[in-house]
């Protein structure tokens, strides 16, 4: 699967209220949740971000409380996929969980401008920077993890999989 997008670009140690602030966790739509998604670092941040963008971040991109908040409204915000040096233990399991894409990278975290036209193979690990014309390679996930993944997530794949028994 590959995907293409404007990069938005962050710094390390993005936590989880910053993603989404804590006082918005009474709502229950991913959409209106969404709508707040890293207003506490860019107010107009879900104004400008098109279907489709990438996030590119620093290390330890997620870390703070265990939501599965923060992965959830940036999906429901538009981001595609987040790039990051590193992520937090707990946003990556529930991001996969959740069939959201994320790529470890220092090269890509370190090179990519916000605002630079990137292009992801998942299946390879490969990240194009179009405008800069440069290549990175990020550790594709392991044959299951994409498979979770292209599932939509964790429980899709599970009722999937034993569907048929």
């Amino acid at each position: 699967m590959k995907l293409k997008g404007k990069a938005w670009k962050f710094g390390d140690d993005v936590n989880t209220d910053e993603i989404i602030p804590a006082r918005y966790l009474n709502v229950t739509d991913a959409k209106e949740l969404a709508l707040h998604c890293m207003e506490d670092i860019d107010p107009d941040f879900v104004k400008k971000v098109s279907s489709g963008d990438i996030m590119v971040a620093g290390k330890n991109f997620g870390c703070g409380s265990s939501r599965e908040h923060a992965p959830l409204v940036l999906k429901t915000a538009g981001i595609s996929c987040i790039i990051a040096k590193s992520f937090a233990r707990i946003f990556y399991r529930n991001a996969i969980n959740m069939g959201y894409p994320i790529l470890e990278c220092e090269s890509a975290s370190l090179k990519i401008a916000e605002g630079d036209l990137i292009e992801v193979d998942l299946s390879t690990g490969i990240i194009t920077n179009h405008t800069k014309n440069e290549t990175y390679k990020a550790k594709p996930f392991p044959e299951f993890m994409q498979k979770i993944i292209s599932a939509g997530g964790l429980m899709n794949y599970v009722m999937k999989k034993y569907a048929g028994m």
